[in-house]
């Protein structure tokens, strides 16, 4: 790949100010003193004491971590079966039928989606509340890990499977020996794709949640309705930085399962 032209490299500067400017004014005043956002009179983190001494505010967040660990496991168990299935679908019309279903649910408005849950969870008599927020995350995770699970299997050579079948291994022991080892990248991209899409979904989680249950994303919106305050930018402060931890971790993991790939590949 060339270089990017000083041109090209100032686009990507602009593009990541207006991106991360924000973010950043929204981190700077969770230090401030003063009560609004309109000057900087001291710092402070009386704020972020605020969250971790609101008990409802940790009972949330850890319904929110719940639902997103328990639904990304879930999706990606189901996912990662639905797309071994898809690819070892034998007629042409009916995988690409498949496909099409899988990428629709992807593009779809999450107003939709949520509607919809909400339509089903009242025609079967679902409480809304924990069951009905963990269902909708596992639905709509699906098939983001399907997507992200299907470039793997694409990529992997119908040989090593006769091989395997030739040494006598039987279809348990070429997918847990063959197919999973060589489409665990894909795995855990699709897992924790799910995961952020579980801990920052608003609209679909909007619709089923119930009375007694939250989750921060939800949480965040009713504290933002009642007025803007300091403390909604500590507790957004907590989210993006716990989420670019992961982004950090799921970045080392892969790098050093290339490395390792890679060394086992060049012995």
């Amino acid at each position: 790949m060339g270089k990017l032209s000083n041109a090209g490299k100032a686009y990507l500067a602009v593009v990541f100010i207006i991106l991360y400017a924000p973010i950043f004014y929204l981190m700077f005043y969770s230090f401030n003193s003063g009560g609004t956002m309109s000057s900087f009179e001291g710092f402070t983190l009386e704020h972020y004491g605020a969250v971790f001494n609101d008990t409802r505010l940790i009972i949330i967040l850890m319904n929110t971590v719940i639902v997103a660990l328990l639904s990304s496991l879930a999706a990606t168990a189901i996912g990662v079966l639905g797309a071994i299935g898809i690819v070892f679908l034998r007629n042409p019309k009916m995988r690409n039928a498949v496909l099409s279903l899988n990428n629709i649910l992807i593009v779809s408005p999450d107003v939709i989606i949520g509607a919809s849950f909400l339509i089903l969870f009242t025609m079967v008599g679902v409480k809304l509340g924990f069951a009905s927020v963990l269902i909708s995350h596992i639905a709509f995770s699906i098939p983001i890990v399907v997507i992200m699970v299907l470039p793997k299997l694409q990529e992997m050579s119908s040989s090593l499977l006769d091989a395997a079948a030739d040494l006598g291994a039987t279809k348990r022991d070429i997918l847990t020996r063959v197919i999973i080892p060589y489409i665990k990248p894909g795995i855990f991209a699709g897992f924790f794709l799910a995961l952020t899409y579980s801990l920052d979904d608003f609209a679909v989680t909007f619709f089923v949640t119930g009375n007694g249950f939250s989750t921060l994303s939800v949480e965040i919106y009713s504290m933002a309705r009642a007025g803007i305050t300091l403390t909604i930018n500590a507790l957004s402060t907590l989210i993006f930085v716990v989420t670019l931890g992961l982004v950090i971790g799921y970045y080392y993991f892969n790098q050093r399962s290339r490395n390792t790939t890679g060394t086992g590949a060049s012995r």
